[in-house]
């Protein structure tokens, strides 16, 4: 099977991103992890979100070794007067002294009231990456209201809630970006998953309405759909399974967390900046529309 490219560059060349702040919601591992790197690589305040307070040290810890190696990285260019990069120096200045992991229990109000609390005490947000979900799969038949109610209400109503929470002040601004992780599934369905796909579908019909809703204060509003993407569950996979799932997809290889970052970074800067309302497949292949 075709080898996955080499793990993906920064984008720093976009001033537009330059000490915006960003609020990656579970942010510990896997795609959420993959994000807030880029984002903070890119010169932009991150504050990322998981369940648990190891999990937030963690996300502070990585954050604050990534702004450092990238600050020493571009030392020469930083250092220059004359160039505009300068102010990417006061961006990585800034982010290395704020960027940090929060606890956020998405489902709680209470905690997601103490969160945004916070961040907007810190400066607010600009780019809101929706990003926390979760599973609680079994067949239709069997599925119990609690296994539906908790996934739709995780994956679904919380990020409308963070969403409406933050596109006041997004508002009153004239600038925003809400970027929200969907899956494949929530096109395709998938056997076991009637609440994940509802959920995730309901992400991209939300998403649209919120980019009519928005778009004349400059806001944009869009979806990431990933299909199959690398991560420690599949890397337990036997060669069979790995096989047979990467025969679904054309490009006959999983993506990586990079990849769903890089398209974060397209959306959230200037390069994106008139697109909205779209839901990006990133699969491959897999399912195209």
């Amino acid at each position: 099977m075709p080898a996955a490219p080499q793990r993906l560059q920064p984008s720093y060349l976009d001033p537009t991103l330059w000490s915006k702040r960003a609020l990656v919601t579970g942010a510990s591992r896997g795609i959420g992890e993959a994000i807030a790197t880029a984002l903070a690589r890119a010169g932009v305040t991150v504050t990322g979100t998981a369940t648990t307070q190891t999990g937030a040290a963690a996300i502070s810890q990585s954050l604050q070794q990534t702004i450092a190696r990238e600050k020493q990285r571009l030392a020469p260019l930083l250092a220059s007067t004359e160039s505009e990069f300068s102010q990417l120096g006061v961006a990585f200045d800034q982010a290395l002294n704020q960027s940090q992991g929060l606890v956020l229990d998405v489902s709680q109000t209470e905690s997601t009231e103490a969160l945004l609390l916070r961040v907007g005490e810190e400066g607010g947000v600009d780019i809101l990456v929706n990003n926390a979900g979760i599973t609680r799969d079994n067949l239709a038949l069997r599925m119990r209201a609690d296994e539906w109610h908790t996934v739709i209400d995780t994956n679904l109503s919380a990020c409308f809630r963070l969403s409406q929470a933050l596109m006041r002040p997004m508002m009153k601004k004239r600038w925003g970006r809400i970027i929200n992780i969907s899956s494949v599934v929530g096109e395709t369905g998938n056997p076991g998953q009637a609440n994940y796909a509802a959920a995730k579908a309901g992400l991209a019909g939300m998403s649209r309405a919120l980019a009519r809703e928005l778009g004349s204060r400059q806001i944009t509003v869009n979806c990431i759909a990933p299909g199959f993407i690398e991560t420690d569950m599949t890397r337990a996979l036997s060669e069979g399974q790995i096989a047979q799932m990467q025969q679904q997809i054309p490009l006959q290889r999983f993506g990586l967390a990079d990849d769903v970052a890089a398209a974060v970074l397209f959306l959230a800067g200037q390069s994106g900046s008139y697109v909205t309302g779209e839901s990006l497949q990133l699969n491959g292949g897999m399912f195209m529309n």
